[in-house]
């Protein structure tokens, strides 16, 4: 009986290989990791500064990870520096981290998880993709919009 040299089996035969997903976690959203990487790192700087944010329901699902590690990180306190400086090479905003440290880590210090909620919020009117509000559980109402937009203080500068 003669054997075949394929390296491939029959059944494979002009198919390229596919190759099963063990252990790839996360959904990918439609872009790169380094894309990825920088969209998390801008959502939970603006999760930090504003306590609720709203975007689409995957991607405040993959958030809330990355802030429930953070949060719990600044539970340690704001002695600890290795711990100040993992957060700060996730977030890379040092108002943010000083905010997670101070405030929403005390805030926290009680809590055994569970830092946030996704409330879902509707779907987009563009392209019906289902929309969600990534939340604070005990959030801080007054901190909501702030800082964010056009700042109308300088108005000389607009009148010339």
């Amino acid at each position: 009986m003669l054997r075949c040299s394929r390296s491939e089996p029959r059944s494979m035969k002009g198919q390229e290989r596919r190759y099963m997903r063990h252990r790839n976690q996360g959904r990918k959203l439609g872009v790169k990791s380094q894309h990825r990487v920088a969209m998390f790192a801008n959502m939970t700087a603006a999760l930090i500064k504003h306590e609720q944010i709203k975007t689409t329901l995957p991607k405040a699902k993959e958030l809330r990870p990355v802030i429930e590690k953070l949060v719990t990180l600044s539970r340690r306190g704001g002695k600890d520096l290795h711990a100040r400086r993992q957060a700060l090479s996730t977030i890379r905003d040092e108002a943010q981290v000083k905010k997670l440290f101070d405030v929403i880590g005390p805030r926290y210090a009680d809590r055994p998880g569970g830092y946030t909620r996704v409330l879902k919020a509707g779907f987009r009117f563009g392209d019906n993709a289902p929309m969600a509000f990534i939340e604070f559980v005990d959030r801080d109402e007054s901190a909501r919009g702030q800082d964010s937009g056009p700042v109308g203080g300088d108005e000389e500068a607009t009148e010339q």
